[in-house]
């Protein structure tokens, strides 16, 4: 009886105020309302009514301020568990956990990998779309491919990462805008600065060597960059494809004499096995430019030009919260990393192992480690 009698004694002019205050105010309007009348068990139904009405008072506040904190479900797609795309990991958790601090909203997160095993793929991402997530981070070619390819349908926003060229790999149309569901933050080296910095580093060198995989989008992509930039530092690229990583050791080999300087691309096949590819370069007496500086403090190889990843993991993290904000996918370009976020790093002990010296014009950059 009594709930009815609430139901219908709201007040329902009020526009101007909160839900919260309506209600509250409401339910003084209807208890006024049910109390004039009289009768012996007039101040019963008074303590009865006026304890319903603001039971549901504090209810509803209740339900209504569950609703206005908002949890968001992020799901992260990696390809493996490497230090490159970890750091890509932990700056977009880092960058969405800092930005919604203080708001209404709350950051899940969900993190799977296939262990660099494509076959997996359709079943992590299957797993990832059952899950109805908010927003979905892709980390590398293959995984945002597939991604785009299984999750077009689902109207997911996805965010790729550690994607050299999203053009090359039909993620987006343009650098210029993005798809219908998805846009990202690719990793693409300035290569020109790359050039210049080998050229500062090995003032003599003619031959830049560039291994590849053949079947991969970003190797591809790197590779042109480096024959359209090479001239104008100076350089003659030498391409190395390298499908296999059994391979490595005799193609690495073979460059003795070819290549001045190998580089080391961020690539998918060549990066998990850059140990590999550096032993066989130091044993061709070949110095090695990594796009990862991790074997570079340890003085293993002679130097690297590298972006951070962690950098690259708060520029998605950028493109998830406009995509969240309600900006439309396609309305958002693929951002790039600056000259800015380069960082040399040049190893003293990998170049004297080469018999090189480290250039005059290197000695104060603040790059140099034992």
């Amino acid at each position: 009886m009594y709930i009815y009698f609430k139901l219908e004694y709201l007040k329902p002019e009020y526009t101007d105020i909160s839900i919260v205050e309506r209600i509250k105010d409401s339910t003084r309007y209807a208890t006024s309302l049910a109390l004039s009348g009289t009768g012996r068990n007039q101040h019963r139904e008074k303590a009865m009514i006026k304890k319903v009405l603001l039971s549901a008072a504090v209810v509803a506040a209740g339900t209504l301020q569950a609703a206005a904190d908002e949890t968001l479900k992020v799901a992260i797609a990696n390809f493996g568990e490497h230090p490159q795309l970890n750091a890509l990991v932990d700056g977009f958790k880092a960058e969405l956990t800092e930005s919604t601090a203080g708001s209404d909203r709350t950051v899940a997160f969900t993190v799977d990998h296939v262990n660099f095993d494509t076959t997996l793929l359709p079943q992590m991402l299957e797993k990832i779309s059952a899950q109805n997530p908010d927003v979905v981070l892709t980390v590398t070619t293959p995984v945002s491919q597939v991604a785009k390819n299984l999750l077009a349908e689902s109207g997911v926003p996805i965010v790729f990462s550690a994607v050299t060229d999203p053009v090359a790999a039909e993620l987006v149309p343009s650098w210029e805008m993005g798809d219908a569901n998805m846009s990202g933050a690719s990793d693409a080296l300035d290569i020109a600065a790359t050039l210049q910095f080998a050229r500062n580093l090995l003032p003599d060198a003619k031959t830049f060597g560039v291994p590849y995989n053949p079947a991969e989008a970003n190797d591809l992509a790197t590779l042109d960059l480096f024959k359209t930039h090479a001239g104008a530092h100076g350089f003659e690229i030498v391409e190395i494809g390298i499908d296999n990583v059994n391979e490595i050791q005799a193609r690495i080999t073979a460059l003795s004499g070819r290549a001045d300087v190998i580089y080391g691309p961020s690539s998918n096949l060549i990066q998990p096995a850059i140990a590999a590819v550096a032993s066989a370069a130091n044993e061709a007496g070949v110095p090695v430019i990594n796009s990862d500086a991790s074997l570079v403090n340890e003085g293993v190889i002679a130097a690297g030009f590298t972006v951070s990843y962690e950098k690259i993991g708060r520029l998605a993290a950028q493109v998830a919260l406009d995509s969240l904000d309600g900006t439309a996918m396609s309305d958002i370009a693929p951002s790039r990393p600056s000259y800015d976020d380069h960082q040399p790093v040049i190893s003293a002990s990998a170049m004297a192992a080469l018999g090189l010296s480290i250039p005059d014009s290197l000695s104060g950059c603040g790059c140099i480690v034992d």
